[in-house]
């Protein structure tokens, strides 16, 4: 605590909801903690005019009242770094449940205050730097093993330089032990373990790095036609029902990245409680080990203190930011990210300040851009100290009615570079990953070009992709004639369009996350899969052209086949479907001499 504000205290004088107003407070600094009341309810200054203070306050205020006394805690509200947040479900400022359960039951109480690492736990430490050296921010010096998948690696926290007094030996050590002293020009530095940094606070980077790497998901409709950089950002709009908590678990379990970070921010009880009971008994396709070993989950349910939700966004960001420090690629999911712009909107109003579009605050678009641009791939250190890594941003937004044009939607669209539109008409169809093709898009693709040309250089990833794209749009422009004439009344060469575009959709865009063969689809099946779908429609496209009619095209098996390839044939026989090249030759060509 900053002893130049620990002592001092302030008054409450006035309450609406979460927004406490206070006097007394002048000393007191924008953004430092304060406890409010008897209880000592956890708050934080956000804005200040004169001597009167207004905090938001992170737990219910029911029962409060004018007078209570409010002290300052004297440092911003932070999330506490180290050992220990892997497997871990913290609420929305970083307190873990399985503690608050232990102290308050089903129900989480006022004024509850725990560690939110493990402090009585020890870790075993492996120092990676010796007596003498002249170490700076985020340098590594030592590493724990936090579970079996993964290194824990101990930095020193940003901002801070000097040379290492001292060093621990290998062993086993608490967070409140010191691993190492640093000599500084302000004077000796005592490390830990782990270290605070403000959540508020973007965490500092030596260079960012242009995005050429994508963030794999195994989901055909986004890794080949919409896909995510490492370090880019992407949103995933739906109405209700429309599958954005499914896509966002798919995305975790099958992901690329090394770390998970999942926010569910202001979601439903029951939905949140299905993610609490599956994540930890999810397990790592890669590794064959409980998923939760390499992830950190943050709930914050739609009924829990709407300033606690607001905070949430920020906890989970500086989390993944800090694992990114380490050189790992961090994949995070917002859900959703509607509800945190709710909760903006009633603190906002609690404060009465001037609303903007829909009763949101002018800075709504701000606050997104502050969230969203916290992504990115970045290199840390310096020469042979030198990592890169990375943190994806992946927010799910829940316009009302599925109407795209509200104000989150629109501002989210301006600082995000992948849009997965999801369709309500395609979830009703039991059409999943329920992605609009047509509405959806990403700015990604020809940064990742070179990444599909050294998967294989047999196909042409980004040829391949605008024919595929231009088939799907000129199917969406035929079903407004086949609305009014029906499909009969089309020339063979388009009604052959609409038969390959049906194909791309149920061979190619549509997933099932219960097959075996099917819930991940590496990116070598996936250039197979489409490059045999083309091969179909150009060898029938010439056959049409010959005078075969399209009619006797429709009603080959071969199609068929094509469909279930997806779940006939495995990853690691993909080879089988460039095969299949042969067999469509053979059977179009047989229709010329019939």
């Amino acid at each position: 605590m900053d002893t130049s504000t620990k002592e001092l205290h302030g008054t409450v004088i006035r309450i609406n909801g979460p927004a406490i107003f206070a006097k007394g407070t002048s000393r007191m600094r924008m953004g430092d903690q304060v406890l409010i009341g008897d209880e000592g309810l956890i708050g934080e200054i956000i804005q200040q005019t004169g001597d009167v203070s207004t905090i938001q306050v992170y737990e219910d205020t029911t029962g409060l009242r004018p007078g209570a006394k409010v002290d300052c805690i004297g440092e911003p509200l932070s999330a506490e770094l180290g050992p220990g947040l892997l497997t871990s479900i913290f609420d929305g400022i970083q307190r873990p449940l399985d503690k608050l359960f232990e102290r308050s039951g089903m129900f989480i109480g006022r004024g509850i205050r725990v560690n939110s690492l493990p402090h009585d736990r020890k870790w075993r430490f492996k120092p990676a730097a010796q007596a003498g050296a002249a170490v700076a921010g985020t340098d590594i010096i030592g590493t724990v093993q936090e579970t079996e998948l993964f290194e824990h690696r101990i930095m020193i926290p940003p901002g801070v330089h000097g040379t290492i007094a001292s060093i621990a030996p290998e062993g086993d050590y608490t967070l409140d032990d010191t691993i190492a002293t640093l000599d500084t020009s302000g004077g000796t530095v005592k490390l830990g373990l782990a270290h605070k940094w403000p959540v508020r606070i973007a965490r500092p980077a030596a260079r960012r790095l242009e995005p050429h790497v994508p963030l794999f998901t195994g989901q055909r409709i986004i890794d080949f036609l919409f896909t995510i950089a490492r370090g880019g950002a992407a949103a995933i709009p739906g109405g209700f029902g429309t599958g954005k908590t499914v896509t966002q678990h798919q995305l975790a379990k099958w992901c690329d990245a090394d770390i998970i970070v999942y926010i569910g921010c202001g979601e439903r009880g029951n939905e949140m409680t299905q993610v609490l009971q599956e994540f930890p008994e999810l397990l790592d396709p890669r590794t064959n080990h409980p998923l939760m070993q390499r992830t950190v989950l943050i709930a914050n349910t739609s009924n829990m203190p709407v300033t606690a939700r607001e905070a949430s966004i920020y906890t989970g960001i500086t989390i993944a930011e800090y694992f990114r420090d380490m050189g790992y690629h961090v994949a995070l999911m917002a859900d959703s990210t509607s509800r945190w712009a709710e909760a903006l909107r009633e603190i906002s109003g609690r404060l009465e300040e001037m609303p903007a579009e829909e009763g949101y605050p002018a800075y709504l678009a701000s606050r997104l851009a502050e969230f969203y641009e916290r992504a990115g791939r970045i290199e840390q250190g310096e020469g042979a100290k030198s990592r890169e890594g990375s943190v994806s941003v992946i927010g799910a937004v829940s316009p009302q009615g599925g109407d795209f044009s509200e104000p989150v939607t629109q501002h989210t669209r301006r600082f995000i570079r992948a849009f997965w539109a999801l369709d309500k008409q395609l979830a009703s169809a039991r059409h999943f990953p329920s992605i609009n093709w047509n509405d959806s898009y990403s700015e990604y693709v020809e940064d990742i070009r070179a990444w599909w040309r050294n998967v294989t250089k047999e196909f042409d990833y980004t040829k391949m992709r605008d024919e595929a794209m231009a088939i799907l749009q000129e199917e969406n422009k035929l079903q407004q004639v086949v609305k009014l004439v029906g499909p009969d009344a089309l020339p063979d060469r388009q009604r052959l369009l609409l038969e390959t575009s049906r194909i791309i959709k149920e061979a190619f865009l549509q997933q099932n996350a219960f097959h075996a063969n099917d819930a991940y689809c590496s990116p070598q099946k996936q250039l197979r899969m489409m490059d045999l779908i083309l091969h179909f429609h150009e060898v029938a496209g010439k056959a049409v052209a010959d005078g075969v009619p399209c009619v006797r095209i429709l009603g080959l098996d071969i199609i068929t086949q094509i469909i279930r390839m997806k779940t006939n044939i495995s990853n690691d026989d993909a080879g089988k479907i460039t095969a299949m090249k042969e067999q469509v030759d053979y059977v179009i060509e047989g229709l010329k001499h019939a």
